[in-house]
């Protein structure tokens, strides 16, 4: 069974730095886009970046030039590096990939993978 683990939420001081990780366990044929969604008390779950298997990112506006996402395909993990972080970064943070995976049946689909969700506190 494939799994999304992540890690590296906590609470942090505005102004300050968290990396995030995510790594993708069990068998995966081909690892797609891989990226990261947001939700914060009251509202919907929102992107906040996404990275081809090529290396090309896109970012939400609200966090442009602060957060910067990266992967390495040979171990099918993901990184959101978080810069001058700001009260209204706080959100659990999930980690999302599609994946193109092989069934007990031997035939290859496409599947769209969640993380378990890691929070990011940010506050003084």
């Amino acid at each position: 069974q494939v799994q999304l683990v992540e890690s590296g939420g906590g609470l942090v001081q505005p102004g300050g730095s968290l990396r995030l990780s995510c790594a993708a366990s069990g068998t995966i044929f081909r690892m797609n886009n891989m990226g990261w969604y947001r939700q914060a008390p009251g509202k919907e779950r929102e992107l906040v970046a996404t990275i081809t298997s090529s290396g090309d990112t896109k970012y939400a506006d609200s966090v442009k030039g602060r957060f910067t996402a990266s992967r390495d395909n040979a171990k099918n993990t993901v990184w959101l590096q978080m810069n001058s972080l700001k009260p209204e970064d706080t959100a659990v943070y999930y980690c999302n990939a599609g994946a193109t995976l092989r069934g007990p049946d031997g035939i290859y689909r496409y599947s769209e993978l969640w993380g378990q969700g890691t929070l990011v506190t940010v506050s003084s």
